[in-house]
């Protein structure tokens, strides 16, 4: 039976563990143990990939991939290494985890079978927690149209998320704005939120932003620039909770971006990176 691997916060980060990870009940197989288990946080899902060794050290006993997931204790930074259960198999080095719950963290591994049934030892664990996100959100400024120019990621006691409503409003997490010299800002409201930059270079995509910042947040406006990302830390009755959007596009009264929002109260998680 695997031990029960504890995540030392300070690797929170890396989601990963530094110690030995031992092995699954059939493990001591003739593969290699899978290096380098990563994931990216997903709507509803978690995709996960990892380094090719297993098969390429030995072409002619590798037969698939083997991928696991458990409930994971945030708080205490603990898989649950009595409740694994096998997601499915893949024969190449990635694999979809869908049908998931948005805001619930889970750990995952990934081991490698031989073509007579024989699994390695297990990668170094995972963990990861799917968030809600949307692709395409125009938000008007408010000099342009106020009624359109607000957002906020999640109301109290609302089962709908990423709301554009009225920029007037002083429950709303911020609201788009245009400054005489025509560029548009985004302008946090309402007590408890506030901003970051997540990065001082463009992000390729929505995923690209992974752990929200420990630090850095701003009360305010910050320029709303095509390919960035910003991440917002958001005071709700239950916690800090964290959500990230990336501008794709500004006009000269509207903006156009991608958010991403995480419902479990205190996980800085939007996308998992190596």
């Amino acid at each position: 039976m695997r031990r029960t691997i504890a995540i030392p916060a300070a690797l929170l980060a890396l989601a990963a563990c530094s110690s030995d990870y031992g092995t699954n009940p059939g493990g001591g197989g003739s593969l290699e143990a899978p290096n380098n288990l990563v994931s990216v946080s997903l709507n509803g899902a978690i995709q996960l990939s990892w380094d090719a060794n297993s098969r390429l050290a030995r072409p002619d006993l590798f037969e698939h991939y083997n991928v696991y997931s458990t409930s994971y204790d945030l708080d205490h930074n603990l898989c649950d290494d009595q409740n694994w259960t096998l997601e499915g198999t893949s024969v190449s080095e990635d694999f979809v985890v869908s049908g998931l719950s948005n805001g619930v963290p889970l750990c995952f591994d990934v081991s490698a079978v031989t073509v007579n049934g024989r699994e390695s030892a297990w990668a170094a664990p995972r963990y990861d927690t799917p968030r809600y996100d949307a692709r395409n959100v125009i938000i008007d400024a408010s000099q342009a149209h106020l009624s359109t120019s607000g957002f906020r990621f999640q109301f109290p006691n609302s089962s709908q998320l990423g709301q554009v409503v009225s920029g007037d409003r002083n429950d709303i997490d911020f609201r788009v704005d245009r400054h005489n010299d025509g560029s548009i800002w985004l302008t946090t409201i309402r007590n408890g939120t506030s901003v970051v930059l997540y990065s001082q270079d463009p992000v390729d995509d929505l995923t690209s932003i992974d752990v929200a910042p420990l630090d850095g947040y701003i009360t305010g406006s910050i320029e709303a620039v095509p390919g960035y990302a910003y991440v917002f830390q958001t005071e709700l009755s239950d916690g800090l909770h964290f959500g990230a959007v990336r501008v794709t596009h500004v006009g000269a009264d509207y903006l156009i971006l991608d958010w991403a929002y995480q419902t479990d109260y205190g996980n800085p998680e939007l996308r998992r990176v190596r």
